[in-house]
């Protein structure tokens, strides 16, 4: 099962989480003592999908409701324009200051739906815990640069999910890459797997 490291240290980002979730609830307080392995270290699974297909320039991350993968992915990695859209106002508020406090100038906020974003594309579009495989190419397709990838996070066991999706992967002639897979660093199994679609 895949492992990566992850190089930057996330205790302020921690501690702004924390502040802004007593006020909002971006995850439920008793997932607070996960915050690191199923929040922060599954949203930079994505590292496995870099490794493999290289660094984007552009990254447009839909739905990103507590900032998950938009402001680890963020943090991590300066170079990339990163943009996390969300229709929900107050936990848009709530990434903003988190993004204030911690100066993420490659850090772009959106409150809106995503079908309403014009004359926008990217080189990577992600979601994560938003909705089913058709539902998110849907969305993401007209956003796409082209040879860009939709990478969904999703949990194993997506096999169901994507056999729905593959006709309009088909219709959309996106090509199917292996599934990524990756465990987070809890005592229980929890594996975790990329969907990794390309125009």
């Amino acid at each position: 099962m895949n492992k990566f490291v992850i190089n930057s240290d996330f205790d302020e980002y921690k501690k702004a989480f924390l502040e802004e979730n007593s006020k909002i609830n971006l995850i439920s307080k008793k997932e607070e003592q996960f915050l690191y392995e199923k929040h922060i270290y599954d949203s930079l699974g994505i590292k496995l999908f870099f490794d493999k297909f290289g660094k984007p320039e552009t990254l447009l991350d839909i739905g990103t409701g507590g900032g998950f993968p938009s402001v680890p992915i963020a943090i991590e990695y300066s170079d990339i324009n990163v943009v996390g859209i969300d229709s929900r106002g107050k936990k848009i508020t709530a990434i903003s200051n988190i993004s204030k406090k911690l100066n993420l100038s490659n850090l772009k906020l959106i409150n809106d739906r995503v079908e309403n974003l014009k004359n926008m594309t990217f080189d990577v579009i992600t979601s994560r815990a938003v909705g089913k495989i058709n539902l998110l190419v849907e969305y993401a397709y007209p956003l796409l640069k082209k040879s860009g990838y939709i990478v969904l996070y999703k949990s194993k066991g997506v096999e169901q999910e994507f056999e729905l999706a593959k006709p309009l992967i088909r219709k959309y002639q996106l090509k199917i890459h292996p599934l990524i897979e990756y465990s987070l660093p809890l005592e229980e199994d929890y594996t975790r797997v990329l969907v990794v679609l390309q125009k």
